[in-house]
């Protein structure tokens, strides 16, 4: 009898064991309350992720072509374990084609323990991705990297294409303040006023946000930057890649662009209501632009990002601006991916009146004289070097001069040149180098680029390091510099030093006006 009972006792003993090894082996579901409602997150390796949250309003049938409006919340506890439908788009090499006008969802990224009695609130990233304002979801960009370094990371989607950008007339005629256009960024405020009422919940800091974006994403930081409707929403600021455009379109050039869209789409009427009739598929059948732009319409962007950043007149945060060595070679593998043929000598000339839109003569005398085939190795990377001095590399430049006059600015230049290409598959005739977006897989894990990346080399994990550290060190402070990286200077007009990316080690270095001629293409600031 008292074997026996000595048994299950034991037995007893090794089930209450078992039970508490599987509770402390099973992570901890976090549940946080918002105020629409509680989320209940999930636990992915050393983050907590909160996937899908609503930060606004659905904007579909009347609400289509509106400023976000504020979403009615919920009862109960919401599942957020699982990313949420991104905005309508055509599939292409940088984005999943969706038909979801339902798309006004972020996501939140913490350190494990940040709701379970963490000391301090923590600084905060807000990324906001790519696509040149027509393609991109929230869920591509991993934050793992980033929140091991101690910062919450908030990721969204925001209407893009015309759904995101159509500036018309009979929209302007609906609104109070006579305008339109511009949806897609006033998304983008909506969700860092979301973040500024919420973040605290997850172990943020509402004081102590820094936006950040590549390519149309850092488009949208200078946009943000220069909207007084952003003011005081964030902190901090970096643009990655983001200053291939610095003139905005008036709102009446954006409205005659919108009403032969609208003829286009099939609403020779130019009525909202036909516009607003359209299914998702009809509005993207239409939508011809390979970009989109943001509007100066006196409202959300009362002057383009050049002359704002020039003038003083926008939101004064630290920002670090920086853009690739070779940011066009990216569309060069495009195009030749498009075609299955490498760009020939007798094409060289043509392609640069494509890229620049520039009459024959001034083509011919680019590719000539100011970038003649004997200097490269390839018309491919003379073309190139055309594209990414003309587009990215000088705006970029500029834009660090114009910011620095009025806030702490750091430039960089990521020169990885042998980043590996994660757009397009081998072959592709002609060295990538440091293209178009090539920075993005040093700072996230990127889950969805057609191309899976390749292990990275010790230098380049080194590289990555010390980017991720710069990132989230300014973001800390609002200066990228600790004692675990080298130095990286302010931007002055007068030093004219950036900080060049490069494995293994990050350098501080001069003669970026040189490699990239800015004297000729941005001539008043040589």
């Amino acid at each position: 009898m008292a074997s026996s009972s000595l048994t299950s006792m034991l037995a007893t003993a090794v089930l209450v064991a078992g039970a508490s090894m599987a509770a402390v082996a099973a992570p901890k579901v976090p549940v946080v309350a918002t105020d629409h409602g509680p989320v209940r997150g999930t636990t992915v390796g050393p983050m907590q992720a909160f996937l899908g949250i609503p930060y606004a309003a659905a904007p579909t049938g009347e609400l289509r072509w509106r400023p976000p409006q504020p979403h009615p919340g919920w009862d109960g506890v919401r599942d957020a374990s699982a990313f949420a439908p991104h905005c309508p788009q055509a599939a292409s090499p940088y984005g999943i084609a969706s038909t979801t006008e339902d798309c006004l969802f972020l996501n939140v990224f913490t350190p494990e323990k940040t709701n379970s009695g963490q000391p301090h609130l923590l600084p905060v990233m807000f990324w906001i991705h790519g696509g040149g304002l027509v393609v991109g979801q929230s869920d591509d960009y991993d934050p793992t990297r980033l929140v091991a370094k101690g910062v919450i990371v908030v990721t969204i989607n925001y209407r893009i294409g015309e759904l995101g950008f159509l500036a018309h007339p009979a929209l302007s005629a609906e609104s109070a303040q006579g305008v339109s256009g511009n949806y897609g960024l006033l998304d983008q405020q909506a969700a860092l006023r979301w973040v500024q009422r919420n973040i605290r919940r997850f172990g943020g800091d509402a004081g102590n946000v820094t936006i950040f974006g590549e390519s149309a994403g850092g488009l949208s930081t200078h946009s943000q930057l220069v909207s007084p409707l952003a003011a005081g929403l964030f902190h901090k600021a970096i643009v990655e890649s983001g200053a291939y455009t610095l003139t905005q379109p008036s709102l009446a050039a954006a409205q005659a662009i919108g009403t032969a869209y609208a003829t286009a789409a099939g609403c020779t009427s130019q009525t909202a209501a036909c516009l607003r009739s359209l299914s998702v598929s009809q509005v993207l059948a239409a939508q011809t632009a390979a970009t989109m732009d943001p509007t100066v319409e006196g409202f959300v962007m009362p002057r383009s990002v050049g002359t704002a950043l020039a003038s003083g007149q926008f939101n004064r945060v630290p920002v670090i601006e920086g853009s690739n060595h070779d940011e066009w070679r990216l569309f060069v593998a495009q195009a030749e991916k498009a075609t299955g043929t490498p760009l020939t000598a007798a094409g060289y000339i043509p392609a640069i009146q494509a890229t620049l839109l520039v009459p024959a003569a001034v083509a011919a005398f680019i590719g000539t004289v100011l970038y003649p085939l004997a200097s490269y190795p390839s018309p491919s990377v003379a073309l190139g070097a055309i594209g990414t001095d003309a587009v990215f590399a000088c705006n970029a430049r500029v834009s660090a001069r114009s910011l620095s006059a009025y806030v702490p600015t750091f430039q960089y230049e990521f020169n990885d040149p042998n980043a590996p290409m994660l757009y397009f598959a081998p072959p592709i005739s002609f060295p990538t180098g440091a293209y178009h977006a090539s920075e993005l897989a040093y700072l996230f894990d990127l889950s969805q680029t057609p191309v899976p990346s390749l292990p990275f080399t010790p230098g380049q994990q080194q590289l990555s390091a010390a980017m991720v550290g710069y990132w989230a060190q300014f973001a800390r402070t609002g200066d990228p510099n600790s004692a675990d990286a080298p130095n990286w200077p302010q931007y002055g007009a007068a030093s004219d030093l950036f900080q060049s990316l490069r494995p293994p080690t990050p350098a501080t270095s001069a003669g970026f006006s040189a490699d990239h001629k800015c004297a000729i293409w941005s001539p008043t600031n040589p």
